[in-house]
């Protein structure tokens, strides 16, 4: 342990034994109160991993970081597990196998490359709504999946195998955010590394990583964790700290309580709209003041989890009573949930909800400030509430006329209860029970043309809603449990029912989706779904029974279906809090957590799953699904460099990475789909596009393949389709990235603000480097998604204020110069560019480089994170030798 830290270590007593821990307030002095608690953790966590050295200068910034609540200083942060679903785990053991290859191939042992923390994949990401309204829906789709995903299951099979470190849950067993909460976090922990030279046993708060850009979630009980690229996640995985700016903390003052009938979802969708509006990208958020006493564990987790969505890489709630509540109702020993206590207390990092640490910006909400609301129809930060849908679809139409078809303007074509955001407080779902039991009691119908489907994060909330009797009264409405999965949330909603999809083809209306998941993005959904609001769960099975999306839901009269029945408001459905507490009470027994996580965990299906053993996969030439990278070779080198190059894609605002490299089926009429028929695969069951992100060749010519993507380069281009430069021919963007590489010249992408927004997907980045793109010019990035253009090698730069609206109409012809030598870059340094149009027009300009730190600096030099564990690998090796 270094010296720093043993200096600051003191004791306390928990359960009639005696512990360490990190002395926090003797290492801080008089500024330990005024320090988020944000902050306070990550100094704790450098004082204990890192040096002397290092652990003085992270002391020395962070009491700098409060005379102006900000700094540019990096610190060292070192998690003690990695999270990751099988769709970005997928391909980050893919790169892992390949590597372990090219090290076989230079004589180094491949079992040397091996994860040096613990990693836990959650297979969560492939399950598909192609059965509903059944009550057998959930095996059927599970069985469907299976088939579908039988040789990349083998392989996460494999890498469990010959991976000592890697554990994976398979199929079934819930969604990693709630998988984190309910089974996974301890809040505090022992550190048993670090306890050899101590007299008492280290305890050190539970930190961690996930390769999932909700991963706050697990902010909701205290513990500190945020999403980053499956490329980062790499570094850490074999040894490396990940390494940020101290980052500016948004404070935000909760008062008041929640009112009757506003939801733990009001609440997060008001605050992403509130968080939006102040700006800002990748700031830590914190919650203090007295409201946040008010909010359970649960509700608070609906907030946490839609961090990305209010731009952020936290949504932190200290640790205080709800959080110790939460864990005895989710099954915790008694012992653990008294160690979390005590060592909170003891170390000053227990909730006060008077307390009032420095930020670098506050804002304020009173809870009872909360309406039902809706987020919609295209970005969760549109916030409105419910009443103000009707307006918000005016503008929509595009010239179809008022229920012109059998079907409404706006039909419902999906209401889904999906996600981890919603799912995991169970009194969302005893609320959305409510609904359908008051539904079924007044004689209402969910119209045939609606697809409904419930699939919670975690199999304990079918014995709960079993428990309270609710699971018939969903079935009712339609919402039998379809698995537990992330279904519709990431765009595996399966196909539309049979009478919207005929009359989709028959333009006679704008479907519409209804959901309690977290993004709403253009065709993200589903393919054919460009319209989607996202609102709680009671008020996805209120709309479902609807059946159409422009109405005033506060004034809207349902109708039975039964003679003589009496119309019924919204206010006759929804339940009162003291209906959904007493419902919780007698659905809930804290020991269906672990146990119905356990049976999940056995699975037949999966056992029965034969996988390879060995440290080297065997790759098969014949595979869809799984092919060795090109990328993960020794051969693959920086982008760095002075070059002109010609832009391949000139995009506008807001693009997401499901735009970038699409999660939802693979539409049957692309080149995607040609591609595979071509070597076999049946039209009509291609799967998702998530399902093959271990073959390359795949995954490229998905690339930014987006129905609402539009490069200006051209008018009217096909879906992922560009401009040649040297022909004026609108091709594939494969075909262009082809013919500029066989020519030696460079490409690069142009973008407006927020590129990048959305899930953390690696493939977004890597799909970048194989076109051929050295650079990405843009108005801002995303923080997830800039890591991963570095941790490709592909450099990001941000365009000033005046030269955004030029880049906007450049040309294929036009030639951009770029100057980014490696020993000239610097962190957040400036890149001369130079434009030259073909009309002989010039713009010369300095971007600056989007790096962060200086191991920022070390991968783009490197060429990349793969490149860099490879060199690294390689060069331990060689000292071994010698």
């Amino acid at each position: 342990m270094p010296a720093q830290g043993q200096r600051h270590i003191t004791t306390f007593q928990s359960g009639g034994q005696r512990y360490s821990a990190t002395d926090l307030r003797a290492a801080l002095g008089a500024e330990f109160c005024r320090l988020p608690m944000v902050l306070r953790l990550l100094a704790e966590n450098t004082l204990r991993r890192s040096s002397a050295a290092e652990s003085a200068r992270t002391v020395a910034n962070l009491k700098g970081w409060l005379n102006g609540h900000g700094s540019e200083a990096e610190l060292e942060y070192w998690p003690h597990r990695i999270l990751m679903h099988d769709t970005t785990s997928t391909p980050a053991l893919v790169d892992i196998a390949a590597m372990r290859d090219s090290l076989a191939e230079v004589g180094i042992d491949p079992g040397v490359l091996n994860p040096q923390l613990h990693v836990e994949v959650s297979i969560d990401h492939s399950l598909a709504v192609e059965d509903y309204g059944r009550n057998d829906a959930a095996p059927r789709n599970l069985a469907h999946e299976y088939r579908r995903n039988q040789e990349r299951y083998r392989f996460l099979k494999w890498a469990q195998l010959s991976m000592e470190t890697v554990n994976v849950n398979p199929p079934g067993t819930g969604i990693m955010h709630t998988m984190n909460l309910e089974q996974l976090a301890t809040v505090a922990h022992l550190d048993l590394e670090r306890s050899k030279d101590l007299r008492y046993p280290l305890v050190v708060p539970d930190m961690m990583i996930g390769t999932d850009s909700h991963t706050p979630m697990v902010n909701a009980l205290g513990v500190l964790g945020w999403g980053v690229g499956g490329l980062e996640a790499q570094t850490v995985m074999f040894g490396l700290p990940t390494t940020l700016r101290i980052p500016d903390v948004i404070g935000v003052r909760l008062t008041g309580k929640l009112p009757a009938g506003a939801t733990a979802t009001d609440l997060a969708l008001t605050i992403t709209h509130l968080i939006r509006e102040r700006g800002g990208s990748g700031e830590f958020v914190e919650f203090f003041g007295p409201g946040v006493s008010q909010l359970s564990a649960g509700e608070r987790a609906v907030v946490a989890n839609m961090a990305p969505e209010y731009g952020a890489s936290t949504g932190y709630f200290p640790v205080d009573q709800q959080v110790l509540g939460y864990l005895a109702q989710t099954g915790r020993p008694a012992e653990q949930i008294q160690l979390v206590q005590d060592y909170y207390q003891a170390t000053g990092m227990w909730f006060d909800p008077q307390g009032e640490p420095e930020y670098t910006d506050i804002l304020e909400l009173d809870l009872a400030a909360v309406r039902l609301s809706a987020a919609g129809p295209r970005r969760p930060q549109d916030l409105m509430d419910i009443s103000g849908i009707p307006k918000a679809l005016e503008d929509e139409a595009q010239g179809i006329a008022e229920d012109a078809g059998p079907l409404p303007r706006f039909a419902i074509a999906l209401a889904a209860i999906t996600s981890c955001t919603n799912t995991t407080d169970p009194k969302l779902l005893i609320a959305a029970g409510l609904v359908a039991r008051k539904a079924r009691e007044h004689g209402l119908k969910v119209p045939e043309w609606v697809k409904t489907s419930l699939a919670p994060g975690s199999p304990a909330a079918m014995s709960y809603l079993r428990r309270a009797g609710l699971l018939e009264d969903l079935g009712y409405a339609g919402f039998d449990v379809v698995g537990f999965g992330c279904t519709t949330c990431i765009g595996n909603s399966g196909p539309l029912s049979e009478p919207v999809s005929r009359e989709l083809s028959a333009s006679t209306l704008r479907p519409v989706a209804v959901l309690s998941g977290n993004r709403n993005f253009a065709g993200r959904i589903h393919p054919d779904l460009d319209l989607g609001f996202l609102v709680s769960p009671p008020l996805v099975v209120a709309f479902a029974l609807v059946g159409r999306a422009d109405v005033d839901l506060l004034a809207y009269e349902f109708a039975p279906e039964r003679a003589g029945g009496t119309a019924v408001k919204l206010s006759d459905l929804l339940p009162t809090r003291e209906e959904v507490q007493e419902l919780w009470e007698l659905g809930h027994d804290a020991r269906d957590f672990a146990r119905d996580f356990k049976v999940a965990t056995t699975s037949a299906l999966w056992s029965q799953l034969d996988a390879p053993k060995g440290a080297r996969f065997q790759w098969s030439e014949d595979s869809n699904i799984l092919r060795r990278p090109p990328f993960a070779s020794l051969g693959e080198g920086s982008q760095l460099g002075s070059f002109a190059a010609h832009p391949l894609l000139v995009l506008g605002d807001d693009v997401t990475t499901d735009h970038i490299s699409p999660a939802s089926a693979i539409p049957a009429d692309s080149l995607v789909a040609d591609y595979l028929v071509s070597r076999g695969e049946s039209r009509d069951d291609l799967n998702v596009f998530a399902s093959r992100r271990g073959n390359f060749e795949v995954m490229v010519r998905g690339g930014f393949h987006a129905k609402n993507l539009v490069n200006k380069l051209g008018e009217n281009l096909p879906v992922a389709h560009t401009v040649h430069a040297g022909t004026g021919e609108a091709v594939p963007l494969t075909e262009a990235a082809s013919r500029y590489r066989s020519q030696g010249q460079s490409a690069v992408i142009i973008a407006g603000e927020r590129y990048g927004t959305g899930s953390s997907r690696d493939w977004a980045a890597k799909v970048q480097r194989l076109l051929g793109v050295r650079a990405v010019l843009a108005g801002s990035f995303e923080r997830i998604h800039r890591s991963n253009l570095i941790g490709m090698g592909v450099v990001p730069l941000l365009v000033p204020e005046h030269a955004k609206e030029q880049l906007q109409r450049v040309s294929a012809a036009d030639l951009i110069g770029i100057s980014a030598e490696p020993a000239a870059i610097e962190v957040r340094g400036m890149v001369p560019v130079k434009v030259e149009f073909s009309d002989g027009g010039i713009l010369e300009f300095e971007a600056r480089l989007a790096a962060e730190t200086e191991l920022d600096l070390v991968l783009l030099r490197a060429g990349g994170v793969i490149p860099h564990l490879l060199e690294k690998t390689q060069a331990q090796f060689r000292e071994v030798a010698r």
